[in-house]
């Protein structure tokens, strides 16, 4: 009969709950991890993987569209969506193997069942049917989150979409309406858009992308509408009537109503976590707003139950959930160099075309919380590599503390700043000021450049603009 007994067990096979799984076997903890889906969770399974996938193919096939500028011939290419789509769910398929080879290897008991909390120190799990329960000194809660659906705009798979539909799209909608413009309704809305649907994206807030900088948003507004997006922003779609092989939207915009029909709907209207089910009705674990309430230590106000992820609140990041995976156990375990979460520090990369990402705070939360601020800004029509490219529309903002030099935030938008963005996150972990950034040197030719060149810019020392 397997072990029943253990020392941490985890709820959940995401980025949070398998990372944890094996920082704790690696720590000498008798572990068990129970998924009851996918191991590798959503981001692997359904997110983060599969739409990378995605819009790599729709990326290259924009550079085929555009062969000639390069001094190529391409003849008479197209796309297969079936093809594209077999190919994402090839990446996420290999990727899942190796998150439970990884388990395997680290000696973690992995249970592929639905479990929930069953009194102190005891989870039940529900293999098809079979049932027992389970017992560990800790319990890490990892269960992830779902998309949020909204009343009269739900997903049903057909012609309104979630983020999981619109992975194995069996159809090339001609006319596609996403609601929503966060980072998984715009990466959507770049690929279909991309390989030749007509987009129009609908977004409740001022603007697209709104967690963003707003000099960003307007930025990649501007890029989506050049390439053919129609975006609509302070709008709200307030029905959807479904026909036969269309929907008809009610789409509100200034007070005013108009109805537009649609191929196909992409709901991308935020996520709400996996808290049902879990056995939290005769606990201390505080749910908020289908979020669980935690310390710096991710620990519940139930004894022995920690909540790590996308079910401990924003912001919603695969790096976000690993990190915290590990702040989590470390602290379990007793090790001393182990420091709470600083989302400050945490990127946020958006894989549209062009690609945006960011860290730390935007120009306008810096001067709301009080700071006095130098602007540093450098677009990529001033870089070699990006010209040399054929990739010269871009901007690199950065915003420091005008009195100690402080780097508060860091802003991009344009080709490969996803990759980029990690050089601002390590400076500002090791708390890195003006004056050290301009004194690194950076190789030529590379986009990385302009990182150094928007530094200079907010101290006016910008050599190449």
């Amino acid at each position: 009969m397997a072990d029943t007994q253990f020392d941490i067990l985890v709820i959940g096979g995401g980025p949070g709950g398998y990372v944890a799984a094996i920082r704790a076997a690696q720590l000498g903890m008798k572990t068990a991890l129970v998924e009851r889906e996918h191991l590798g969770g959503i981001c692997l399974n359904w997110g983060c993987i599969p739409t990378k996938a995605l819009l790599r193919s729709a990326e290259i096939y924009d550079h085929m569209k555009h062969a000639e500028s390069f001094g190529l011939t391409a003849g008479n290419f197209g796309f297969d969506l079936d093809k594209v789509v077999q190919r994402s769910r090839g990446v996420a398929k290999q990727l899942n193997q190796g998150v439970g080879h990884l388990l395997k290897k680290n000696k973690v008991t992995v249970f592929m069942a639905h479990a929930k909390l069953a009194g102190k120190g005891k989870v039940e799990i529900d293999e098809k049917g079979k049932k027992q329960t389970l017992a560990a000194k800790h319990i890490i809660l990892a269960s992830g989150a779902r998309a949020r659906d909204l009343p009269g705009l739900e997903a049903d798979g057909k012609l309104v979409w979630n983020y999981k539909h619109a992975l194995v799209a069996d159809t090339m909608p001609k006319r596609l309406l996403v609601i929503g413009s966060g980072a998984i309704g715009i990466e959507f809305a770049s690929f279909f858009n991309s390989l030749g649907s007509d987009v129009t994206v609908v977004e409740v807030m001022d603007r697209v992308l709104p967690v963003e900088d707003a000099e960003i948003s307007a930025f990649a507004e501007k890029a989506f509408t050049k390439k053919g997006m129609k975006i609509m922003s302070k709008a709200t779609v307030k029905s959807l009537k479904r026909g036969a092989k269309d929907v008809t939207a009610t789409v509100e915009k200034d007070g005013k109503s108009s109805e537009m029909t649609f191929d196909r709907v992409i709901s991308a209207v935020g996520i709400v976590g996996n808290v049902e089910d879990l056995g939290l009705e005769n606990t201390k674990v505080k749910v908020d707003r289908t979020h669980i309430e935690i310390d710096e230590w991710c620990r519940t106000g139930e004894p022995g139950v920690y909540a790590i992820g996308d079910i401990a609140g924003a912001p919603w990041l695969a790096h976000k959930a690993s990190h915290e995976a590990i702040i989590c156990i470390e602290k379990i375990a007793g090790l001393k160099d182990v420091h709470p979460l600083d989302t400050k520090r945490i990127p946020g990369c958006t894989y549209c075309q062009p690609q945006v990402a960011s860290v730390g705070m935007t120009e306008a939360k810096a001067k709301e919380a009080g700071y006095e601020v130098k602007v540093g800004r450098f677009p990529f029509i001033g870089n070699g590599k990006a010209i040399a490219l054929g990739e010269p529309e871009g901007l690199v903002k950065t915003v420091f503390d005008a009195k100690t030099g402080e780097l508060l935030g860091a802003h991009m938008i344009g080709a490969e700043v996803t990759e980029l963005i990690q050089g601002y996150s390590i400076a500002k972990t090791l708390e890195t000021t003006e004056a050290e950034l301009m004194h690194t040197v950076f190789p030529h030719p590379t986009l990385s450049e302009m990182m150094h060149e928007s530094v200079l810019d907010a101290y006016g020392r910008a050599i190449h603009f």
